[in-house]
């Protein structure tokens, strides 16, 4: 997927955090350790520095949600880091987004920490952050 593709898509799925730039992906996507898995209908990417890798963002087609395909994503992302000596994972998600809650706690996340009012939304409420972490060896 290209920086645009990238930045289309993410503008479907957010409006909290606010959708990234084709320039933004552009720039992560040539960062040291940074990766990016895709399917048909969405996004994954990644980075992992260290033994430990982190989900910097997860997008999937709204017309396409719920079928499997963040889960297929998701595993795309843990063997990418595996195979790249990663340990463990790490990433954080908006309190309130209770599908992708879900999504990590089915494969196996757990809650590691909270970052109070880390997100705020488009009316002004501050959300917390909930830092998910997952041993993957």
């Amino acid at each position: 997927m290209t920086p645009d593709a990238l930045a289309a898509l993410h503008a479907k799925c957010f409006e909290m955090p606010r959708p990234w730039s084709a320039a933004e992906f552009n720039s992560m996507l040539q960062s040291y350790g940074v990766f990016l898995k895709s399917c048909e209908t969405g996004f994954i990417l990644g980075r992992e520095v260290a033994g430990e890798a982190e989900i910097l963002t997860l997008a999937v087609d709204p017309a396409r949600q719920r079928q499997g395909y963040g889960k297929v994503l998701l595993t795309m992302f843990e063997q990418e880091s595996l195979a790249l000596s990663a340990r463990v994972a790490f990433l954080e998600v908006a309190e309130n987004n209770t599908a992708a809650c879900a999504l990590y706690s089915a494969a196996g996340y757990c809650e590691s920490g909270r970052r109070p009012g880390y997100y705020r939304s488009a009316g002004g409420e501050n959300i917390a952050a909930i830092t998910l972490r997952k041993a993957l060896i």
